[in-house]
């Protein structure tokens, strides 16, 4: 069931209305808050109903129970500042139980700006639900594919050099985040280690069932350090400790997963911006800290057209960007430096692009 904000019904790429007209079983319902209100109100819908929405509250679909999962679906459809309204004035909503996603890619969605670069439109977020909730379903693969020639042909088709909207919001060359834009005093840069899961834990399971067994963290600003190590259930075998390139001494100071979870609380501050590189720290983030906090994954920061990042390190080799001093052991210490090398070079290149752009004007 879809909920779609009254100015959204006449959007020309209103991914609510590809998503009415390819799946089955489903309905859209368009109109002002008060009259969605009271639609919502009388329609009739499964006692296992969930609302697809980020926030508090909410709780990640990997990780219920086969018999928590819902059996239907509420989806709100609009910009991120009309879902919040439609969030805030239709009480039934805010009675349901609330899901969500855990994104590990940015959205394909580069006709709109996203106020966060792992928010999802409504169709992704949809179809990434559906796949989890009901794998089996057909035509996902190619509804994901119409959506995506629907973005490129128009992304292929920009307005012309002389429209005013434009000249007015000239796209900057690279999609830098605004926190690493303005300074970097309230970024958190951070990298974590997981251990490895026992070989009789299945496939499926192995990603849901991981925990932090290494955290590192510093703050650009203040060159503030966080360092832990945390218990492992499933133990530290000397491969896995050379693996870390950390001697099994560090770990006689390793906290339980309780205590590591309010130290880094402790640690963070509500202007924090948390930035990293590697993909599995998006899921350990979830696992620590189920709050909005914003969150930078800069692998996703695309620094030049059609480029495709590697590794981190590969990356830092292309751009000849030389590491900062790394503090600490090990390869947690090394990747955190080269996370925050990678951070002050996007930050320095979004300085000299804003000059550039300032002094051509000037001209």
């Amino acid at each position: 069931m879809i909920l779609q904000h009254r100015r959204e019904r006449l959007h020309p790429f209103n991914t609510a209305r590809i998503l009415r007209s390819s799946l089955s079983n489903s309905r859209l319902f368009a109109d002002h808050i008060d009259g969605l209100a009271k639609a919502f109100a009388e329609l009739s819908f499964s006692n296992e109903a969930a609302l697809l929405y980020p926030g508090d509250g909410s709780q990640l679909l990997d990780e219920l129970s086969p018999n928590d999962l819902p059996k239907q679906l509420i989806v709100l459809d609009g910009t991120w500042h009309h879902t919040k309204t439609l969030f805030r004035d239709i009480p039934q909503l805010r009675r349901l139980p609330r899901v969500r996603l855990a994104p590990t890619q940015p959205s394909g969605y580069g006709i709109r700006r996203e106020p966060h670069i792992l928010f999802l439109s409504t169709l992704e977020a949809t179809v990434a639900a559906l796949r989890f909730l009901e794998p089996e379903t057909l035509g996902l693969d190619q509804l994901v594919a119409a959506f995506e020639f629907m973005v490129k042909g128009q992304l292929a088709h920009p307005k012309s050099a002389d429209s005013v909207r434009r000249k007015c919001r000239p796209r900057a060359p690279l999609n830098v985040p605004k926190e690493l834009r303005n300074n970097l005093q309230n970024i958190v840069v951070l990298y974590g280690e997981t251990a490895p899961s026992p070989n009789h834990v299945a496939d499926s399971m192995r990603k849901c069932s991981r925990a932090p067994v290494y955290w590192v963290a510093e703050r650009l600003g203040t060159d503030e350090r966080f360092e832990r190590a945390i218990l492992s259930s499933s133990g530290l075998t000397d491969s896995f400790l050379e693996h870390l390139g950390l001697p099994l001494s560090v770990f006689a100071d390793a906290v339980s997963i309780e205590e590591f979870r309010d130290e880094w609380r402790a640690f963070l501050r509500p202007t924090d911006t948390l930035a990293y590189y590697y993909a599995n720290c998006t899921r350990l983030l979830n696992a620590i800290d189920n709050t909005l906090r914003p969150k930078i994954y800069l692998k996703s920061i695309q620094l030049h057209r059609g480029q495709k990042n590697g590794t981190l390190e590969e990356l830092l080799t292309v751009l000849h960007v030389p590491t900062v001093e790394i503090h600490g052991l090990g390869r947690p210490s090394r990747r955190l430096a080269n996370t925050i090398a990678l951070c002050r070079y996007l930050h320095t290149c979004e300085l000299n692009s804003t000059a550039s752009a300032s002094h051509s004007r000037q001209e």
